[in-house]
């Protein structure tokens, strides 16, 4: 009964995290999509220095996210592909750091970093200029991956995320 209450626990963490990532970027539409970018629903992406399971939640919310962009099927493939590469690469280095002040920066310059995916996809799409998109992007990027950060570390003082 425990193993079913715990991947009933994990599949509703997940869930949540998905949910709240759709409900960030939908609510906020005007800054979610486009070269000039402040998705709060990136603040999300930290979560993943704390578990593996956040990868999911947040991928699965960008995915859904994106349903309402407008590039479309190219944004749901592609954003997404992106937001997997970039939690899963956040993920990964943080367990090369102990601190969490470390694995927290670690997240903030591969999410800033890794804006050059969706520069891309919108010079492709849009013929948006690719290195003032790329700089537009990262800005808003680093922006609410930092506020994310700061946000997490508090919560996680109260609540701990990796369980």
């Amino acid at each position: 009964m425990t193993r079913v209450n715990n991947k009933v626990a994990e599949v509703t963490k997940t869930a949540l995290i998905a949910a709240l990532y759709v409900v960030l970027t939908v609510a906020f539409i005007p800054l979610s999509y486009g070269p000039i970018q402040f998705r709060l629903s990136e603040m999300l992406n930290t979560m993943v220095v704390f578990n593996k399971r956040y990868i999911w939640g947040v991928t699965l919310g960008c995915l859904i996210a994106n349903l309402w962009s407008s590039m479309g099927p190219v944004d749901m493939i592609f954003g997404t592909l992106q937001t997997l590469v970039m939690t899963w690469l956040s993920w990964y280095v943080g367990k090369f750091f102990k601190s969490l002040p470390a694995k927290l920066g670690a997240t903030i310059i591969i999410c800033t970093l890794m804006s050059w995916a969706v520069a891309l996809e919108l010079h492709l799409v849009s013929e948006a200029p690719f290195w003032m998109t790329y700089l537009t992007v990262g800005i808003g990027e680093f922006v609410v991956v930092l506020i994310g950060a700061i946000v997490v570390w508090l919560i996680n003082e109260k609540v701990d995320l990796s369980r």
